[in-house]
């Protein structure tokens, strides 16, 4: 996966954490745990764009 393809999964994770927050807050939400493994999706969103941007980086120059 790119790393655009990346963000743009991240912005939308962010969203539906947005969401179920609202949704946790006003006690809307049937599942809580949902918003749980939203969270847990971002973080890894977010390590993989990491390691992508690390391995750019370290990727040889000729």
């Amino acid at each position: 996966m790119s790393v655009a393809d990346l963000r743009v999964k991240e912005r939308e994770t962010r969203e539906e954490i947005f969401r179920l927050r609202l949704k946790l807050r006003t006690n809307q939400l049937d599942n809580p745990a949902s918003y749980r493994k939203a969270r847990l999706e971002l973080a890894r969103i977010l390590t993989l764009i990491s390691a992508q941007r690390t391995r750019g980086a370290n990727a040889p120059t000729s």
